[in-house]
C-alpha cells in the first residue's frame, strides 16, 4: 500500500514537472513563431505557415493551464492538505473538462457552438480568478492554509496567470484581423500593423506568465515558509 502511495505521488510529481516544462517551452515557442507571422520580409506563404506553427503550439500551455490546478490539488493532498471530499472531487473533474473545453474552442472555431463555448470559457476564467482568490483568503484566515504558505502563493500566482491570459484575449484582436487580411488577400501596411501592434500589446502579458510559472516552479521546489510536518 504504502509502495502504491509512493509510485502515484512520484508520477503526480513527475507530471507537473512535465506541465511546467511543456507550458513555459511551449509559450517559448509561441512567442518565437509569432515574430515571423508579422515579418513582412516574408512571403505570404511564409507568414501563414509560421502561423500554423504558431496557433497549434499555443495548444501545448493552454492544455498545461488547464491541468494544473488539477494535478497540484492532488499533489497537495500528498503533504498533509486535506480537501473536503466535494472539493477534491471537484479539482479532480476540473482539469480534463478544462482540456476538453480548451481543445474543442479549437477544433469547432468559427462554429456556433465554439462561439458559445469560448463566451462560456471566458466567464469561467473570472469565475476561477475571484474563486481562487476567495478560498486562499478564507483557508488562511481559517487556518489550513497557514502552515503551507508557499502553496497559498502558488495558487495566488496561478490565479494571477489566468488573469494575464485573460488580458491577451483582450489584446490579440487588432494581430486577428490584421492576419485574416493576410490570409484572405494578402498584406497591407494596415493589416501588418494591425498584427505587430496586437503583438506589441500582448508581450507584457507573455513575459509576466514566464516570470510567473518560472518563480512557481521555484517556490514549489524551495516550499518557503513550510515548517515540519507531523
Amino acid at each position: 500500500m504504502v509502495e502504491e502511495i509512493g509510485l502515484a505521488h512520484g508520477l503526480l510529481r513527475y507530471l507537473h514537472i512535465l506541465l511546467f516544462v511543456y507550458w513555459l517551452g511551449g509559450d517559448a515557442g509561441v512567442f518565437y513563431s509569432s515574430k515571423f507571422v508579422t515579418d513582412t520580409t516574408l512571403s505570404r506563404e511564409a507568414r501563414l505557415t509560421a502561423f500554423k506553427i504558431f496557433i497549434n503550439l499555443d495548444m501545448l500551455p493552454r492544455y498545461c493551464l488547464a491541468l494544473t490546478l488539477t494535478v497540484g490539488g492532488a499533489l497537495a493532498h500528498y503533504i498533509g492538505y486535506e480537501h473536503p471530499q466535494w472539493q477534491l472531487l471537484a479539482i479532480l473533474a476540473l482539469g480534463p473538462l478544462w482540456v476538453w473545453v480548451v481543445h474543442t474552442i479549437h477544433t469547432k472555431e468559427g462554429t456556433d457552438f465554439g462561439r458559445r463555448l469560448a463566451t462560456w470559457d471566458r466567464h469561467f476564467r473570472v469565475f476561477m480568478i475571484a474563486a481562487i482568490v476567495v478560498s486562499v483568503a478564507y483557508h488562511w484566515t481559517t487556518g489550513p492554509l497557514r502552515p503551507y504558505p508557499w502553496l497559498a502563493a502558488k495558487l495566488l500566482i496561478f490565479a494571477f496567470l489566468i488573469f494575464c491570459g485573460f488580458m491577451i484575449r483582450l489584446k490579440i484582436p487588432p494581430f486577428i484581423e490584421g492576419f485574416r487580411t493576410l490570409a484572405a488577400s494578402g498584406p497591407t501596411l494596415e493589416s501588418d500593423r494591425q498584427m505587430t501592434d496586437g503583438m506589441a500589446a500582448c508581450r507584457p502579458y507573455v513575459l509576466i506568465i514566464w516570470a510567473g510559472v518560472a518563480i512557481s516552479a521555484l517556490i514549489g521546489v524551495l516550499k518557503p515558509g513550510q515548517g515540519p510536518i507531523g
